[in-house]
């Protein structure tokens, strides 16, 4: 079984975040040959959701990301696909995050943008 794009209330479910460090980086052939990012992996810290980092997948086209380590982040449009799967006959979920863009926070409310 499969969700796609369930929305989510990132303050609620992910409380207060930070920038924990970059992840992957996935890329496919273009034109010819040139290799073109289609988008970046990045490990963030929640102050909910404890038990591990907070992966989050932000398209290629949004640039890659320089923040300093455990300085606040925002998700712009977060998502979570979910999937389910069993092994030996016991059944697991993988919770995927995507987001359209992380930001700073400092940079959100320096636009007047509230969280």
């Amino acid at each position: 079984m499969e969700l796609k794009n369930v929305f989510i209330d990132a303050k609620k479910s992910l409380g207060n975040i930070t920038f924990a460090g970059a992840g992957k980086e996935n890329q496919q052939r273009v034109n010819g040959g040139r290799r073109a990012v289609t988008s970046r992996t990045y490990s963030l810290y929640s102050d909910i959701q404890r038990a591990d980092n907070v992966e989050v997948t932000i398209p290629g086209k949004a640039g890659a990301k320089h923040f300093e380590y455990e300085e606040p982040v925002a998700l712009i449009n977060p998502r979570v696909e979910i999937e389910g799967y069993a092994i030996n006959n016991r059944g697991y979920v993988n919770y995927k995050i995507y987001a359209d863009d992380i930001v700073s926070v400092d940079e959100l409310e320096n636009a007047g943008v509230k969280q």
